[in-house]
């Protein structure tokens, strides 16, 4: 396993546009858009696995949450928000220094760190949440087995990625990129871009037991994204629990 899967290029490519995490029109506005739909998707899959009260507004609390890649803090706030003791990890310096500024005065039980997953303690965290960060890896499984290491037993590691399809390159690159301007031009890579499968076979090498996957699709028609019980041929999320034993 390299030292760390942490690619400069990448975090280079994010961090000049870094301070503006938190614009809902800027640069990362399909994440904000998206964000709703896959916070939905985190929740569910942590009040099925550790039996907690889905009409609560602080289901999560009493569980230790760490979300890898955290950008500024749009995912690992919100789970904070629902009560989880949080920690937010990026190699990006200048995501931070936005994610620590958003959360500041809120009392949460929220910390904030700039490093790689591959230094973390391993077994410490119930749930470990890595979303739309595993195709800007170095090494996609070796980021996800040391993702998993983290996670104790009995615990959850949830991912989210593209899968690698020609319907992908369509609208992950083409449409995303260089026609609507979604994102930045380059962005991605769609070469880095992880089949289910080959995202699985990773997670199983790690010693985890997948226990869904769900498609993430756009609704042109409604203007927003949604799950998919069927599809998976663009984004798609992946549970996985780790064993006991």
């Amino acid at each position: 396993m390299p030292s760390s899967s942490v690619d400069p290029s990448e975090i280079a490519h994010f961090a000049k546009d870094s301070a503006r995490w938190w614009d809902a029109s800027g640069p990362f506005a399909p994440l904000h858009r998206l964000n709703p739909v896959r916070l939905g998707w985190v929740r569910d899959q942590a009040i099925q696995h550790f039996g907690r009260d889905s009409k609560s507004m602080t289901s999560l609390a009493g569980l230790t949450v760490m979300d890898v890649g955290c950008g500024g803090g749009l995912v690992a706030e919100p789970l904070a928000r629902m009560g989880a003791t949080t920690l937010g990890l990026d190699a990006d310096a200048v995501a931070i220094e936005a994610a620590t500024a958003h959360a500041a005065g809120h009392d949460l039980n929220l910390t904030y760190r700039v490093g790689s997953v591959e230094a973390e303690p391993a077994d410490t965290y119930d749930l470990v949440t890595a979303l739309e960060v595993v195709e800007h890896t170095t090494d996609p499984t070796a980021f996800v087995i040391a993702c998993a290491r983290t996670v104790r037993p009995g615990g959850l590691l949830l991912l989210s990625t593209l899968n690698r399809t020609a319907k992908s390159f369509a609208l992950g690159i083409v449409a995303a990129e260089r026609v609507l301007r979604w994102v930045p031009a380059g962005t991605h890579d769609w070469k880095k871009f992880v089949k289910p499968a080959e995202l699985a076979r990773a997670c199983r090498a790690a010693g985890l037991d997948v226990v869904d996957t769900t498609g993430l699709v756009f609704d042109p028609l409604a203007g927003a994204f949604k799950r998919s019980a069927t599809d998976l041929s663009v984004n798609y999320f992946l549970a996985a629990t780790k064993p006991t034993a």
